[in-house]
C-alpha cells in the first residue's frame, strides 16, 4: 500500500505553478513607473528625453501575439505582389484554327493544329496565368497583429515619440544626429504626418530608415523594423488604427 502524500509536496507544487504564471507575463520596460504604466521617451531635435509620454495600456502593453502577426504579415506580402506573371494556352496563341494535313493519306502523324503544346510555337500544357494572391484577415485579428507589434516595440524599449517641433527646415545633418544620440538598432521606422514635410525630408535620405504615414502603416514594417518613432500627431491616429 502506497504511503500518503505529505502536505510539504503539495506546498512545492502550488509554488511551483505559481512561478510559471509568473514567467508567462510579459516583462515591463526599464523606462516604467512603479505603478507599472507604459511610457515611451518624447525626443527633442538633439535626440535628448526631456520628458515622458504615457502610452495606451489597450495599444502598447498587451502580450504579443505570434500567430495573427504571422497571419497578417503574409497577407501584407501576398497582396503586394503584382501577380502579372502568364503565358498563352493553345486557345489563346495566334493561328492553328485549321488541320495542317488530312487525317489520312499523307503518311504522317495525325495533327489538329499547329499550335498545340508539343508543337514548336505552339500554346502551354498548363500555364501559368494573372492572377492575385490576396488573403482576407479578419479586421479583428488585423488590429490584435497590430497592436501585438507595437507592444513588441513598447515593452523591449525600442519605442520612441519625436517632437516635430524642431524640424523647421528639412535637415538630413540634424536628423542623422538625433538618430545616432537616440542609440537604437537599425533599420528604423518613421512614422509621421504627411503634413510634417520637413521631418520626412530631414530623414529619407538616411540609410536603413524607412518613413510611413499613419493611414499606411503596415504590421510587417513594424515587424521588420528594429526601433521604431512615432511624431507626437501621428501617436493618436496610431493607436486608433490598432484599437
Amino acid at each position: 500500500m502506497a504511503a500518503p502524500k505529505s502536505s510539504g509536496e503539495k506546498v512545492e507544487r502550488s509554488d511551483r505553478s505559481v512561478q510559471t504564471d509568473a514567467r508567462a507575463k510579459p516583462a515591463r520596460p526599464e523606462g516604467g513607473t512603479a505603478s507599472g504604466a507604459l511610457k515611451a521617451p518624447v525626443l527633442d531635435k538633439a535626440g535628448k528625453s526631456a520628458k515622458s509620454l504615457t502610452l495606451e495600456e489597450a495599444v502598447f502593453g498587451i502580450e504579443p501575439k505570434a500567430h495573427l502577426v504571422h497571419e497578417t504579415v503574409r497577407a501584407e506580402l501576398n497582396a503586394a505582389r503584382a501577380g502579372t506573371r502568364g503565358a498563352k494556352s493553345r486557345g489563346l496563341v495566334a493561328g492553328g484554327r485549321s488541320k495542317p494535313w488530312r487525317q489520312k493519306g499523307t503518311g504522317r502523324a495525325r495533327a489538329g493544329s499547329i499550335r498545340a503544346p508539343h508543337w514548336t510555337g505552339g500554346g502551354l500544357a498548363f500555364p501559368p496565368m494573372m492572377r492575385s494572391f490576396e488573403s482576407k484577415v479578419n479586421r479583428k485579428a488585423r488590429r490584435a497583429a497590430m497592436r501585438s507589434a507595437l507592444s513588441a516595440h513598447a515593452l523591449r524599449g525600442s519605442l520612441g515619440v519625436l517632437d516635430p517641433g524642431g524640424f523647421d527646415a528639412p535637415s538630413t545633418k540634424d536628423a542623422a544626429e538625433l538618430v545616432g544620440a537616440w542609440g537604437k538598432e537599425a533599420p528604423l521606422l518613421l512614422v509621421a504626418q504627411p503634413e510634417e514635410e520637413a521631418l520626412i525630408k530631414s530623414f529619407r535620405n538616411l540609410a536603413r530608415v524607412e518613413i510611413t504615414v499613419p493611414s499606411e502603416l503596415e504590421v510587417n514594417q513594424l515587424i521588420r523594423a528594429q526601433s521604431l518613432l512615432i511624431t507626437e500627431p501621428a501617436l493618436e491616429q496610431v493607436q486608433g488604427k490598432a484599437s
